[in-house]
């Protein structure tokens, strides 16, 4: 993946599969629901095949979801090529079940999308299929599903599936050449049962430029953290992945959304912290965003649009006690998020305030009045020490979502 992985920033991930058709969450009603997604569906694996079998998907809506992401200022987009219930979006030859080896490529479709649109690709792809006979399939009768206790079928079987699951993961990455493979499911199995160094290998040896993200076991160029930006940051590259309601497939009965408001905030705490933020839709069978997400998308859209330059290819900021929220750098211009509207000066503690050349509102230019406070001494001889900033943010430069601010400092010796 040409550029920092870290200075993308904001993606787009799509969950899209037969569970849109029928209203359900994604790919968990086939195994009775799990209890942590709370609005998660049940339905019998004979029905839900059946319905994934007369599931027809659009080759013509992906150029949407991408326009849709475009519109939001994201720098790249993921794509459920396939998830757990084992429906393929591609036209594979490996066998399993999906569109078929005549059927529509919407994979491909996807990926031209992006290419045309200058966004970068990432595929989606589950470890486990809970449909395929040598994973084994899954069947009613193994209801409750468990975390650590899937049948483990063993032997010439096993190896059977883990030479389906390679086929299918080098169609992807040589038919497609995405950017970054983002794959799920590694909890089933252990790495060495995944034989996951193997293929982790075999991937690299096709396309080398290409970025793993951690749920190959044992593997991985960045991490996911699911839900929530973590307290501390985890080392190296990361990305936040993250519903706008609760559920990750085209649940119409789930309307538990956050504001547009919340997802800003979400998206600047974790530029501040030094991730990204892969924010999820859902489409419906027909392969439309919901309205809410459009709704959301749309204003994300225009906020990122105008305050852009403080999030891509930054760097984390100011440390908590410098400044009571999230901040970036990029050589020598701090950005502040103003995440909630300040009700005086906003205080900036602990920069070197001889270097500050001035304090601008960051989507209009607009030059801010500001005071700066330092050690006398310091002042006297001329030291270049840690002071303080207090800048005047006028009502009419307030940002309904968050207002952000640039620090423009003088290089130092």
């Amino acid at each position: 993946m040409s550029g920092r992985f870290e200075d993308a920033r904001f993606g787009l991930f799509v969950h899209w599969g037969p569970w849109a058709a029928m209203g359900l969450e994604a790919s968990w009603p086939l195994v009775g629901g799990l209890p942590d997604l709370g609005l998660t569906q049940s339905v019998p694996a004979e029905a839900y095949h059946a319905a994934a079998d007369r599931w027809r998907p659009d080759p013509e809506a992906p150029a949407r979801w991408v326009e849709a992401a475009v519109r939001a200022g994201m720098r790249y987009a993921v794509l459920t090529a396939r998830h757990h219930d084992g429906y393929a979006l591609w036209p594979s030859a490996a066998g399993g079940a999906g569109v078929g080896p005549n059927g529509p490529d919407v994979v491909g479709a996807f990926v031209a999308a992006c290419r045309a649109r200058g966004l970068k690709v990432g595929l989606y792809y589950s470890l486990p299929d809970w449909r395929h006979p040598d994973y084994p399939a899954f069947t009613d009768s193994l209801r409750p599903y468990r975390f650590g206790a899937y049948p483990w079928p063993g032997g010439d079987v096993w190896a059977r599936y883990l030479t389906y699951l390679e086929r299918q993961v080098v169609e992807l990455v040589d038919r497609y050449r995405p950017d970054l493979l983002w794959f799920d499911g590694g909890w089933e199995r252990t790495a060495e049962q995944w034989r996951a160094a193997d293929l982790a290998r075999r991937i690299r040896s096709l396309h080398p430029g290409i970025l793993l993200n951690d749920r190959l076991p044992g593997q991985g160029d960045f991490a996911t953290p699911e839900q929530f930006i973590p307290p501390e940051p985890p080392d190296g590259p990361w990305e936040v992945c993250l519903t706008m309601n609760r559920s990750w497939g085209f649940n119409p009965h789930d309307q538990d959304y956050k504001s547009a408001t919340h997802l800003v905030h979400l998206l600047a705490e974790t530029a501040g912290s030094g991730g990204n933020l892969l924010l999820n839709v859902s489409p419906d069978g027909a392969g439309e965003i919901p309205p809410p997400q459009r709704a959301r998308l749309e204003a994300m859209g225009a906020w990122v649009h105008a305050h852009g330059e403080a999030l891509f290819g930054t760097r984390p900021g100011l440390a908590a006690w410098q400044f009571r929220g999230p901040s970036t750098r990029r050589g020598e211009t701090l950005f502040l998020f103003l995440t909630m509207q300040p009700v005086d000066l906003v205080p900036v503690r602990g920069v070197p305030v001889a270097r500050l050349r001035a304090v601008r509102h960051l989507p209009t230019g607009q030059a801010l009045s500001f005071e700066v406070r330092r050690p006398v001494v310091d002042r006297i001889l001329g030291v270049d020490g840690p002071g303080e900033v207090w800048i005047a943010v006028p009502w009419e430069g307030r940002d309904p979502h968050a207002t952000v601010l640039a620090l423009e400092l003088v290089p130092g010796p």
